[in-house]
């Protein structure tokens, strides 16, 4: 293959991925948000069994809905993805384990999430972003 070409493909190749998986955090921390609130939202923590229900509940609501929206931006990438792969990472350990790795029960939508954050940790967020602007700049 043309190397113009595999330069292109590597320059786009994270957007993609980026903006679905940020989508999908996003999503999520606005149900929780707008849908549940607070309240509701700490009431299905404490039925899940998770610790500090009143605490994590509504910081889990913050971390998905903002740090969704900063993964669709590309922006402080490496320290929102690592904080939302633990997040997929508890929700696998404390909530879905027991069902198995098949959705709906399992966590194969959560472990998806969590793998495709930790490349985002590890790989930054590309070169569509907004942490490469912001790179460029300084």
């Amino acid at each position: 293959m043309d190397q113009r070409i595999e330069a292109a493909m590597a320059k786009w190749g994270l957007l993609p991925l980026r903006l679905v998986v940020g989508i999908a955090f996003m999503m999520h921390g606005g149900q929780k948000a707008f849908v549940f609130g607070i309240a509701g939202t700490t009431r299905a923590f404490t039925q899940m069994g998770v610790p500090l229900p009143g605490v994590t509940g509504p910081l889990i609501m913050a971390l998905e809905l903002f740090g969704g929206i900063a993964l669709i931006f590309g922006l402080f990438t490496r320290y929102v993805a690592p904080a939302l792969a633990c997040d997929m990472a508890g929700a696998v350990l404390m909530v879905r384990m027991e069902g198995g790795y098949f959705a709906p029960r399992g966590g194969e939508y959560e472990i998806l999430l969590c793998v495709a954050a930790v490349t985002f940790a590890l790989l930054g967020a590309g070169d569509i972003s907004l942490d490469k602007l912001v790179r460029k700049k300084s």
